[in-house]
């Protein structure tokens, strides 16, 4: 077995259905992991969960599609719950789980600042409270933050406001769940080719974003390929690899607009 394995290992990915998380599920099932849990949000997503799911179980590992909206402590409990009892309990948490708001400080509402903060930030603590009760020993905890962290720029502080909590309850985690051998980390990539993205972003800002990292000429569309964030992700939660207590920032070599 190689130094660098996921082999045998059980895998719960928290926005598993689709983008990253998707591509995620599929990639560690091909290279050898055991069973994958894909939690899913809604019916708005249940049939990319569906598909994820086949492609998982095409690769040769169980898998199953678990449905919750993690905005509660008690939606967080239940999923790995659920996991725990339909795939044992997990090698590798992965939490992608986020939401995107794009707009002035002076226009955001309380309850658009409450709905970005229970998406952002409250799910992510939870997600790592849950992980630190339910991943085995000597696992991988790994959460989705966003390059923003690093730029100083308008119209994202309830994004990048709410994300910047994750960089201290990883490290909080990193320190507390380390004597079992558990590495915490958050990956923070510039902004990807999916959904995602698109959603919030006008055609000028778009094009904007497409030119503006310094290896933009080298990716598909100017954005950061899913593809490349997908293999470092991997080896983040490979046997061999204890990077821990870090958020580490992709392709955010650049200024927004």
């Amino acid at each position: 077995m190689s130094r660098h394995s996921i082999q045998g290992k059980v895998v719960l990915i928290a926005g598993g259905a689709k983008n990253l998380g998707g591509l995620l599920a599929r990639d560690l099932a091909a290279h050898g992991a055991k069973a994958v849990a894909i939690h899913y949000n809604s019916a708005a997503t249940r049939a990319a969960a569906d598909e994820t799911v086949a492609a998982v179980q095409k690769a040769g590992a169980k898998a199953v599609a678990l449905q919750a909206n993690l905005s509660s402590a008690a939606a967080m409990e239940k999923l790995f719950a659920d996991a725990v009892a339909a795939v044992g309990r997990p090698d590798i948490a992965i939490n992608t789980v986020g939401k995107v708001l794009k707009k002035p400080i002076m226009e955001i509402s309380e309850a658009e600042y409450d709905e970005m903060s229970d998406a952002n930030a409250k799910s992510a603590f939870f997600f790592l409270k849950e992980a630190g009760r339910h991943v085995n020993d000597h696992g991988k905890v790994v959460t989705l933050v966003s390059s923003l962290l690093g730029a100083f720029t308008p119209f994202y502080a309830s994004y990048a406001g709410t994300k910047a909590p994750v960089e201290h309850f990883t490290r909080a985690a990193a320190k507390e769940f380390g004597a079992r051998g558990i590495s915490v980390t958050a990956v923070g990539p510039g902004p990807m080719d999916t959904s995602f993205f698109y959603g919030q972003e006008a055609p000028d800002a778009q094009a904007y974003h497409k030119s503006a990292a310094a290896l933009s000429a080298f990716s598909k569309t100017g954005l950061t390929d899913i593809e490349d964030v997908v293999p470092f992700i991997r080896h983040l939660v490979s046997d061999g690899w204890w990077v821990t207590g870090q958020t580490i920032l992709i392709n955010g070599g650049y200024t927004t607009k």
